[in-house]
């Protein structure tokens, strides 16, 4: 069965934890891809915000 997780995170670090956490519950052979993406815009104040994204597709 193929399976999905999703993670989504404002600082690269700490998206990099939550996949590294989440990597270490399966194993290479179970590991198909992950996919990546980064998401910019600015609040009305004009700060800039991040979403750092990220899917992974698996099998159970």
């Amino acid at each position: 069965m193929l399976k999905v997780a999703i993670f989504d995170e404002e600082h690269e670090k700490d998206l990099q934890t939550e996949i590294n956490s989440f990597l270490k519950g399966i194993s290479e052979e179970q590991l198909i891809d992950i996919k990546y993406t980064v998401s910019a815009a600015c609040d009305p104040d004009g700060e800039q915000l991040y979403c750092f994204s990220a899917l992974i597709l698996y099998r159970k």
